[in-house]
């Protein structure tokens, strides 16, 4: 099977997380709800956010998290990890979302298309989370991050509905090949590397910020 067939939507949701304190709409169900993707709301239609100092905005609208890396994590805790158990919003299947380039568009379904604009940091309330659901939180933010597989936030560009199952294609990439991965290991890791992103064309707000801290030391 070529990779453009595997690549598709395992589930769409804005079911309730302690980690972005999401509520969820009434009557919403993977099956029962095809849920809207928003621009005005800068997300996930019903997706709801209290901490809007770490969380959300244009740059943070939809985050994503592929079923490889759930997978993986299964592998080292030994646990069966449903999607969204990471507080994605779209868990997909078929695409390397890590070592995706910043500014990649893609298209989901018939309607929607989102861009690739940041990165997901590991924080205290995902320790948390993880340790409610049942899962070995031990060091569980130094642990994540080790692995550098933190998965992307998205830009909504155009709006539509998206259900499991729609196809996912990669609309566009950029020539200047900073990664996901390269992202994260320049805000997290090695921040030595944090000049590297300013060759991405609309950086980020919240990313250009850090940069530019960096920079004015």
């Amino acid at each position: 099977m070529r990779d453009a067939e595997r690549r598709r939507l395992r589930t769409s949701t804005h079911a309730a997380s302690p980690l972005r304190q999401r509520r969820p709409a009434a009557g919403s169900g993977l099956g029962r709800h095809r849920p809207h993707v928003d621009r005005q709301t800068a997300g996930l239609a019903g997706d709801q956010i209290s901490d809007t100092v770490h969380h959300g905005g244009i740059d943070q609208a939809v985050s994503a998290y592929a079923r490889e890396d759930l997978d993986f994590w299964e592998g080292k805790l030994g646990q069966e990890i449903r999607d969204g158990q990471f507080g994605e919003n779209l868990t997909i299947e078929g695409i390397d979302l890590n070592a995706s380039v910043i500014g990649t568009l893609l298209g989901i379904g018939e309607e929607v298309v989102l861009q690739i604009a940041s990165v997901r940091t590991p924080c205290n309330d995902f320790k948390c989370w993880m340790g409610l659901s049942g899962y070995d939180q031990t060091a569980w933010v130094k642990r994540f991050a080790v692995e550098q597989r933190p998965g992307p936030y998205l830009r909504v560009l155009r709006t539509g509905v998206v259900a499991a199952g729609d196809p996912v294609h990669v609309l566009h990439e950029p020539t200047h090949g900073i990664t996901v991965r390269d992202m994260f290991v320049a805000l997290n890791l090695d921040r030595t590397r944090l000049p590297d992103l300013l060759v991405i064309d609309d950086l980020a707000v919240r990313v250009r910020r850090r940069v530019e801290q960096y920079l004015s030391r």
